[in-house]
């Protein structure tokens, strides 16, 4: 695996985990019960959309 694609995998990482503290930080706040099954299915979302994000902007760093 090359660098850029191992770099893209962990901003991915970074993302999902980021928005699973958030929520869990939202759900001890508010007392809400909301299924982990949708939590992680978000998560996985946030997944793809960071590591997306992350692949375009190296490829226009300079």
């Amino acid at each position: 695996m090359d660098a850029r694609t191992k770099g893209t995998l962990l901003w991915g990482v970074v993302g999902a985990l980021a928005f699973l503290v958030l929520a869990q930080g939202y759900l001890l706040i508010s007392g809400d019960r909301v299924p982990y099954a949708a939590l992680f299915g978000v998560a996985a979302v946030v997944f793809v959309a960071a590591a997306a994000t992350a692949r375009v902007a190296a490829g226009r760093a300079p």
